[in-house]
Parts: structure tokens; C-alpha cells; sequence
């Protein structure tokens, strides 16, 4: 019971693999996918992890994909269409939303998988951080050499001196 890290959805190792694979080849190509609330959230994070990948841009990285995406087409989208799109975004490149109707028949909870930034979206993404200006990573050392400069401190980064 202790240090489970995935959810094994009922199935054995390559049945759930290959659904898996199955699942992020489609949410690639329809860029929206509509399935179970536990499916949604094991698809979710491998779909993160997947552009990721794609934005190495290299042989290798393609090569990697390759062995999870089913069609060659897609793997094509995903380093043409899909990586440029997240080239400054670092991270959550997927949305997992629940449905409100439960699945005719055994009433599983249904959510639906999305990428965001995308045309069509159920609802629109938050900006990235390097956008909005909030504080992360180097930004923090800038805005408190701007501060020190005029002579003041900035309130929200007090804990930094």
C-alpha cells in the first residue's frame, strides 16, 4: 500500500500501457478528450511529460516520443504544432475539468482532458508567469536589485534580506 505512485486502473502493466498510449495519441490529435475522472487524472500528468519532451526538438527527443504516440502524424503535430505553442509556458500544459453528467449505464464520474491555450477552449488558461510578471526563479534576484536601487524594500519580498 505504501509509496503507490500511479494508479493501476483495473488493468495488468501492457493493457494499461497501451490504453495509456492509446488515450495520448487521441488527446494529440482531437487536443480534447472526454473519459473517466481516474483515467483523466493518469493521462494528465504523461501528457505533460510528453510536451516536454517535444520541446527538446531533437532526433532524440522525437525518437522518444515515437515509441509512446501510435501515429506518425502525431508525433509530426506534436513537435510542429504543440511545442512551439508551449515554447514559453513551463509546465501545465494539460487541464483535467470534471463533467456533471455521470456515464450512462455504471455512472462513472466523467472529466474531460484539454490542453490549454488553445482555440475552442472549455475555459480560458491563466497566463504563464513570465507574462503576468508574478515572482519565480530569476525574476525574484531582479525585481530586488530594481528595489535596492531606489533604496526601498519591496513588502513581498522582505523574507529575501
Amino acid at each position: 500500500m505504501h509509496s503507490k505512485s500511479f494508479s493501476k486502473l483495473g488493468r495488468k502493466g501492457g493493457h494499461r500501457m497501451a490504453m495509456l498510449r492509446n488515450m495520448l495519441t487521441s488527446l494529440i490529435k482531437h487536443e480534447r478528450l472526454l473519459t473517466t475522472t481516474p483515467r483523466a487524472k493518469a493521462v494528465a500528468p504523461l501528457a505533460d511529460k510528453l510536451i516536454t519532451i517535444a520541446k527538446g526538438g531533437t532526433w532524440h527527443h522525437r525518437m522518444l516520443a515515437s515509441r509512446i504516440v501510435k501515429e506518425k502524424a502525431m508525433v509530426i503535430k506534436l513537435f510542429g504544432i504543440l511545442a512551439p505553442r508551449y515554447s514559453v509556458r513551463e509546465g501545465g500544459y494539460t487541464r483535467v475539468m470534471k463533467v456533471s453528467k455521470n456515464r450512462y449505464g455504471d455512472a462513472a464520474d466523467m472529466s474531460m482532458v484539454e490542453f490549454v491555450d488553445r482555440e475552442g477552449e472549455v475555459r480560458p488558461a491563466r497566463r504563464p508567469a513570465r507574462e503576468t510578471g508574478t515572482i519565480r526563479g530569476g525574476d525574484q534576484k531582479r525585481i530586488m536589485e530594481q528595489y535596492t536601487e531606489k533604496g526601498g524594500k519591496h513588502p513581498s519580498l522582505s523574507w529575501l534580506f
